[in-house]
């Protein structure tokens, strides 16, 4: 049986010229049966043969077949040609403009002919002896196949329309889906590029500054050199897992492997960030106030990378003989930054502004950063020299 529809529908066209075939057959036996021998007997044969080949081609051009119809409808009347079993390709032709849903007059011409080919054909060819009733009623009985196969073609039509419609959204979703999903892996590498600016940043600074340091007491105080490269290895080895962590998420282009390979700071860390700062050389005074508590994640590593940003820019901009403080304060609905130098250094201003250098960038991370888990940032110069950068990060995002 499934074989069998399968045939069907991969061949419509034979299965209409299977049912051409059949309505010629019973049109000659009618026409050998009940026109044999009448006047019009040759005109009747043609018009049931016309008739019936009008299914062959109602798929291709349903609309000219039921134009075509219609006229061999009036030539019957016309020609005296009875009704007859060929008439049934009207109920396909009228079934068919109607699913197809074409043009609205071709519709409103199948379900008008069909309702007036009954009416007419009780004019053209009336039973006296069924009475007025008995005509009035075999005319609304021959009616209503015609009206039947018009609501059933308006049916399936709709009901290919509602189907076409189900999967136009589906597809449409999938297509929204597979947008969300790029740009929540363009995001993802957005966010990278600042894992890896504050990363490469902060640690390379500090391994310039070592290497300064071991470069002006190599000859003096050896073992002060020896300290200061062990601090350059063990910075560059930090350095290098890192990014190794942020470029495996780079390579692999899955997203939701990101925390298999990003590192996530959190506040505990930055107390050994201020710790790694202080060997490198620069003073860092660093006192937390308030009740340490567990935060959200993304508040924790954005506090996190404000400092070490903010400690990055005093060791590179500040001057000699810089110094800086670090507080946290923990409030009852966020966590509150400020970090501090005393700097005199030049670099300060170009920051800021972000001049042609580009220095600018870290600042511009920080807001981003800031601005993603909905807190406020105060970053420029303190009155009497120095630099400040303030952070009010909330518990809960913004709605």
């Amino acid at each position: 049986m499934q074989r069998l529809y399968d045939f069907l529908r991969r061949h419509p066209t034979g299965v209409d010229s299977f049912w051409a075939v059949v309505l010629i057959g019973f049109s000659a036996l009618w026409v050998g049966t009940e026109a044999d021998g009448t006047p019009h007997a040759a005109v009747s044969a043609v018009v049931a043969l016309l008739v019936s080949l009008t299914v062959v081609l109602r798929r291709r051009a349903p609309e000219k077949m039921l134009l075509a119809v219609a006229v061999l409808g009036v030539v019957q009347l016309l020609a005296d040609v009875p009704s007859n079993p060929s008439d049934f390709a009207m109920l396909a032709l009228i079934y068919t403009v109607s699913a197809r849903g074409g043009p609205r007059w071709a519709v409103q011409l199948g379900l008008i002919g069909g309702l007036a080919a009954a009416p007419l054909a009780q004019l053209r060819w009336p039973t006296p002896e069924a009475g007025f009733a008995g005509q009035i009623f075999l005319t609304v009985v021959l009616a209503v196949p015609f009206a039947l196969a018009w609501v059933l073609g308006d049916s399936v039509r709709t009901r290919r329309a509602y189907f076409a419609q189900l999967e136009e959204r589906a597809s449409r979703l999938e297509k929204e889906r597979e947008a969300q999903a790029k740009v929540a892996v363009a995001a993802e590498r957005a966010r990278i590029a600042r894992e890896l600016h504050d990363v490469v940043a902060h640690n390379v600074s500090v391994m310039v500054v070592q290497a300064d340091g071991a470069a002006y007491v190599l000859d003096a105080a050896p073992e002060q050199a020896r300290q200061a490269l062990e601090t350059i290895s063990g910075t560059g080895r930090q350095a290098l897992a890192e990014m190794r962590r942020l470029l495996g998420v780079l390579r692999t282009g899955d997203v939701k492997e990101s925390g298999e390979y990003v590192p996530q700071p959190d506040v505990r860390q930055i107390e050994d960030l201020v710790e790694q700062v202080r060997s490198a050389g620069l003073t860092v005074d660093f006192k937390v106030e308030g009740t340490p508590r567990s935060l959200p994640s993304g508040v924790e590593l954005t506090a996190y990378r404000i400092v070490q940003e903010a400690l990055t820019n005093s060791r590179k901009h500040g001057g000699p003989d810089v110094g800086a403080s670090v507080r946290l304060v923990y409030f009852d609905d966020g966590l509150g930054l400020l970090v501090e130098d005393d700097g005199r250094g030049a670099g300060h201003e170009l920051y800021v502004d972000g001049g042609a250098d580009g220095r600018g960038h870290g600042l511009i991370g920080m807001r981003e950063r800031v601005g993603m888990v909905g807190g406020t940032l105060d970053a420029g110069p303190r009155p009497g020299g120095g630099f400040r950068i303030s952070a009010l990060l909330p518990l809960k995002p913004a709605h």
